[in-house]
């Protein structure tokens, strides 16, 4: 059974920091890209960041850039997302997703996603 499960979200005041957590299990983590997308009440999920199976590249959304890092850790099939400098925009539920191809860049096409985690509430107040 694949299962993702993200944890860290919560309620932060804006400026503050969040890292969000994805535990992979049941999934071949070697080979995929992995990263995170989010949904905001009303909008479509929109992807944030993701990164290659090496984690040597991170691929960045623009309104997330120089303030969001991801990072991973394959031997522990663990995927981090560092959260600064956070806005009131950022409140979303964030999803971690596993990829289908090794590339971070992948990870910005949906229909390249294999695996979706139940995802994690983030609030950002102001």
């Amino acid at each position: 059974q694949v299962q993702l499960v993200e944890s860290g979200g919560g309620l932060v005041q804006a400026g503050g920091s969040l890292r969000l957590t994805c535990a992979a299990s049941g999934v071949t983590f070697g080979g995929r890209a992995m990263g995170w997308y989010r949904q905001a009440p009303g909008k479509d999920r929109e992807f944030v960041v993701g990164i290659s199976w090496s984690g040597g590249s991170t691929y960045i959304a623009d309104s997330v850039k120089s303030r969001f890092t991801i990072q991973r850790d394959n031997p522990k099939n663990t995927v981090f997302l560092q959260m600064n400098s956070l806005k009131p925009e950022d409140t979303a539920v964030y999803y971690c997703a596993a990829g289908a191809l090794p590339s971070a860049q992948t990870m910005a096409v949906r229909t390249q996603i294999d695996y979706w985690g139940q995802g994690t509430q983030v609030t950002v107040s102001s």
